[in-house]
């Protein structure tokens, strides 16, 4: 989380207002139902979170079938990636920006450095707990790191996936000048390695554009500011304070934690999120520059990616 704005003078949320794991897991159970098929555990960063492998292992014991998976920064990956694996974890995705070390510290606003991240992923690899690669890129900022990046992770079967910097909460002075978008981060691959061939995608609400590299490895690409989908979004998003919400780029969310200590039953909460849900008209990306607003966005550090 940026310092600048969580630093030491900060007041976090009191403990009885952040959810436990047996309300998140409640929540996710009534959930099941509804036919509910991923879950994802992000941040801030998760692995920060005291005994996230017990949350792991509560979702895990609802359904033998869900998949779990985790974004995080990788820094505390391999000292945890065993226990996240026994306890059901089906697959990890990584947000590493840069391997140049200084880049990547300059990002990431930290003094540890890119091998720790790098460590928990091999880590991962021999564990055989599969590894996705997320890297936003920021005109000016990190474009070098495109073909590094590539190389690097090709060699190992990682598919690392780009993302066009993103005008997420209010606070990281974002412009369309910062933008690098999917084509032109495509013409910097070209160049360096032949044209890319697209995939076609498996799935509806697919974030990520895959392509076909000529040695047959893969590269992705999350476009939301050059060709949104807004469409065909499937995700809802909940918060650590209980918090219901329906697009990255939200301005507030839908509070379920009142319900969930009022005993709602797992019929009802699960009704309270489908009405959420089905009255939802989020389309910022498709309307980025079109509407103003007065509110602040949710900050990303709130909700997770």
């Amino acid at each position: 989380m940026p310092r600048e704005h969580f630093g030491s003078e900060y007041e976090f949320l009191a403990k009885e207002k952040i959810l436990s794991y047996e309300e998140i897991t409640m929540v996710v159970s009534s959930l099941l139902p509804l036919g509910i098929e991923k879950i994802r555990l992000t941040g801030g960063e998760p692995l920060m979170r005291r005994n996230i492998v017990e949350l792991v292992r509560q979702i895990r014991e609802l359904d033998s079938q869900i998949d779990i998976a985790m974004t995080t920064n990788g820094i505390l990956l391999e000292k945890y990636a065993l226990q996240l694996k026994e306890a059901g974890l089906s697959r990890v995705t990584v947000s590493l920006d840069a391997l140049e070390n200084e880049i990547f510290q300059s990002l990431s606003d930290t003094t540890n450095s890119v091998d720790e991240v790098l460590q928990g992923i091999e880590y991962c690899r021999r564990l055989e707990l599969p590894v996705k690669v997320n890297c936003m890129i920021q005109k000016g900022v990190n474009e070098s790191q495109i073909i590094p990046i590539i190389q690097h992770f090709s060699q190992i079967s990682i598919t690392p996936r780009f993302i066009e910097y993103m005008d997420v909460g209010s606070t990281n002075s974002w412009n369309y000048d910062s933008v690098v978008s999917g084509d032109d981060m495509r013409k910097i691959i070209e160049q360096e390695f032949g044209q890319l061939e697209k995939i076609q995608s498996t799935y509806r609400g697919e974030v990520a554009n895959l392509w076909k590299m000529q040695n047959g490895s893969k590269v992705g690409f999350i476009e939301s500011v050059s060709k949104p989908f807004c469409g065909d979004c499937s995700r809802a998003r909940l918060s650590a304070d209980g918090s219901i919400y329906t697009c990255l780029f939200a301005t507030e969310g839908h509070n379920i934690r009142s319900i969930l200590r009022m005993d709602a039953s797992q019929e009802e909460i699960g009704d309270a999120i489908s009405v959420i849900w089905k009255n939802r008209n989020d389309n910022y990306s498709e309307q980025r520059g079109k509407v103003e607003t007065t509110k602040d966005r949710i900050e990303m550090s709130y909700i997770g990616g």
